[in-house]
């Protein structure tokens, strides 16, 4: 970003902070007045609602994504005109220009201005696009998955040392709701839910998915995770990260994996299922074995004043059963699970639980929960285990997140069609994380900090918020034959950042 730039929006945020200050700004009221709007139609002037969305295609084109999807799933013996690479980045972008559906496509494709920002002469429309993803299966779209990967592995080539610390791969299963009652391969799950049950899987340090797989909604959610494990681990060494950690919840202790995980040097903190055998291991430990578990608080200077809890209030009056939280200890001991020829780390945690019906006491009861690691006791003590089997539950906020994109939808008619649009629609949201880590953290202490809180901004950001500040912005499209301008049309608070962004994805990539 150049002075000239930097000194123009400095003028623009003094003057807009100016005019919303409550002390300098009018006091007349109301504040919002309906004016009389005349409409007229602009002769040469195009312009777009996303503006950002020139910022993304500046990283597909940086960073190659083009050919590794064609070069990775070949569906296509002629390109007439579209390429594989058209359709899959076709539907990311409608979602990332606002879109939430297959539909949506076709305002994107009638839309002049939309168009000249891609560079592009027309896009397939939803029914194109629809047979486009029936084309694939999973072996086909495992090497889809492969080289988008590929791309991956040029951003974090980006980072810096520290970021090869240690790689956390998560996996965990999300139901796809469908009301369809003709889309091949849907089941209902336990809870009478209809729909497809997918397996993610992410890197926690990113947020980032790493593989997606389909199922039947009645499948179980650890089914066919270790083979994409394998595959994680596999990419993640290969980027040259130095400790990779599984984590799962109890559906995904595979012990017939952990041993050659452990022998690969692969660590992992799974839950396991607290079975009778278990159990009664921890109730027959001494009582000096268990140690009172004091989770971390929040460490603020100016701690928020507690709100009152409606819920337990209704329940309370209403005479509910309530089961309230007395206190937690935790203890540790030697399991070697039936598929192991090895023992590895179980800690177990007691939860102390009274039963009350309205202001009654009735009972104390215990519940158990177990965590399996082969984690050195040397490297981490057993809170800390527990504390990354916690931490766990983050994913949760990612799975969110992918289906807040619309990326987790069955608009399809078949099992393996409704996961090629998941995989297609989630680069979305990998789009998004890769425009934040490609924020170069370098410069003079005070860019350092902004830079790296720039960067840690875009990554934790929500999907909406990150549509909303960074790609929803109006902008005026002027095409040459030789170049592309898109000229911002307003001015909000954060505005330079999407100028800072398109920099740092501008600067020469390191190889």
């Amino acid at each position: 970003m150049n002075d000239n730039l930097r000194r123009r929006f400095h003028r623009r945020k003094r003057v807009l902070l100016q005019r919303i200050d409550k002390k300098k700004g009018k006091t007349h009221t109301p504040m919002i007045r309906p004016l009389r709007a005349k409409y007229e139609l602009a002769n040469k002037v195009e312009a777009i609602s996303c503006g950002g969305i020139g910022m993304i295609m500046q990283l597909v084109q940086q960073l190659g994504l083009r050919k590794h999807i064609n070069q990775s799933a070949p569906v296509f013996k002629l390109h007439a005109p579209y390429d594989e690479a058209d359709h899959v980045l076709n539907i990311a972008l409608n979602l990332l220009a606002g879109g939430t559906c297959l539909e949506h496509l076709e305002h994107r494709r009638t839309d002049q201005a939309y168009l000249d920002a891609l560079g592009a002469e027309r896009i397939p429309d939803p029914t194109t696009a629809g047979d486009f993803c029936r084309r694939f299966d999973g072996f086909k779209l495992l090497l889809l998955m492969q080289g988008i990967n590929a791309a991956r592995k040029k951003v974090w080539k980006q980072q810096s040392d520290a970021f090869f610390e240690q790689a956390t791969i998560e996996a965990d299963g999300t139901m796809v709701e469908t009301c369809g009652e003709k889309k091949e391969g849907v089941g209902i799950n336990y809870k009478g839910q209809w729909g497809y049950h997918p397996l993610v899987v992410t890197l926690a340090e990113t947020k980032e998915l790493l593989y997606l797989a389909n199922r039947s909604g009645n499948r179980p959610s650890g089914e066919g995770s270790s083979f994409y494990f394998d595959r994680a681990i596999e990419l993640c060494r290969s980027a040259g990260f130095r400790k990779i950690l599984l984590r799962g919840d109890t559906d995904f202790s595979s012990t017939q994996h952990l041993d050659r995980w452990d022998a690969q040097g692969v660590r992992f903190v799974f839950g396991y299922d607290a079975n009778k055998t278990l159990t009664a291991i921890a109730d027959s430990l001494d009582e000096s074995a268990w140690k009172p578990l004091r989770r971390q608080r929040s460490t603020s200077k100016n701690p928020r004043a507690k709100r009152p809890n409606y819920k337990e209030q209704i329940v309370v009056e209403n005479g509910y059963e309530n089961k309230k939280l007395r206190a937690e200890s935790y203890a540790e001991f030697p399991y070697q699970p039936g598929n192991c020829k090895r023992p590895y780390r179980m800690v177990a945690v007691r939860k102390n639980i009274d039963v009350t019906t309205g202001q009654q006491f009735l009972f104390s009861t215990e519940k158990y929960f177990f965590y399996i690691s082969n984690e050195p006791k040397q490297e981490k003590q057993s809170r800390e285990l527990i504390g990354d089997g916690n931490h766990r539950c983050d994913q949760e906020n990612t799975i969110s997140q992918l289906k807040a994109s619309h990326a987790l939808t069955a608009p399809l008619d078949s099992l393996e069609s409704n996961w090629a649009y998941m995989l297609f629609a989630s680069l979305a949201w990998t789009l998004k994380l890769w425009s934040g880590l490609m924020v170069r953290v370098k410069g003079n202490p005070g860019q350092k900090k902004a830079r790296k809180r720039l960067r840690d901004r875009v990554i934790k950001m929500e999907f909406s918020t990150f549509l909303t500040s960074l790609i929803q912005i109006p902008a005026q499209v002027i095409r040459s034959s030789r170049q592309l301008k898109l000229r911002i049309l307003t001015y909000r608070l954060g505005v330079e950042n999407l100028f800072t962004l398109s920099d740092h994805i501008a600067m020469p990539l390191r190889t």
